[in-house]
C-alpha cells in the first residue's frame, strides 16, 4: 500500500479518535505529528524517541489531553483513548502499550499506525 494511502487511513482514524474524545468530554490538542530526521535523532540521543520514528512518515501523532481545561498527564488518563485507538485497526498501536527491555514505556500521548508493506 502506498504511503499516501496509509497516511490517509491514519488521518481518518485520528479524526475518529478526536471525535471519540470529544464525545467523552475530553479535548485533544496536537503536540507533534511530523518530525524531521534531525529531531528524531536528537530525541533518540536524549532517550525520548527512536531514530526511525513513524513521525517521519506522518504515521504518528502525540496529543495533549484536557478535561475541563485541565491538562491530563497520567497513563491512566489516556487508557480509554488507547483502547479505542487500537480497536479501530490492527495496525494502530498506542504508545501506552509500548515496552522496552521487558518494561513498560510511558508514551501514553502517542498514537501510531504501523505501515503495511507492499
Amino acid at each position: 500500500m502506498k504511503l499516501s494511502k496509509q497516511q490517509s487511513l491514519f488521518t481518518s482514524d485520528i479524526s475518529k479518535l478526536i471525535t471519540f474524545a470529544n464525545i467523552r468530554g475530553h479535548d485533544l490538542a496536537f503536540r507533534e505529528v511530523q518530525r524531521t530526521q534531525e529531531q528524531a535523532d536528537l530525541y533518540a540521543k536524549q532517550g525520548k524517541g527512536i531514530h526511525n520514528s513513524l513521525h517521519l512518515k506522518c504515521l504518528a501523532a502525540d496529543f495533549a489531553l484536557y478535561k475541563d481545561g485541565t491538562y491530563l498527564v497520567k497513563h491512566s488518563d489516556y487508557q480509554f483513548l488507547g483502547d479505542y485507538w487500537e480497536s479501530l485497526s490492527p495496525l494502530n498501536r498506542w504508545g501506552g502499550n509500548f515496552t522496552k527491555h521487558g518494561g513498560k514505556i510511558d508514551d501514553a500521548d502517542h498514537f501510531q499506525r504501523n505501515p503495511e508493506q507492499e
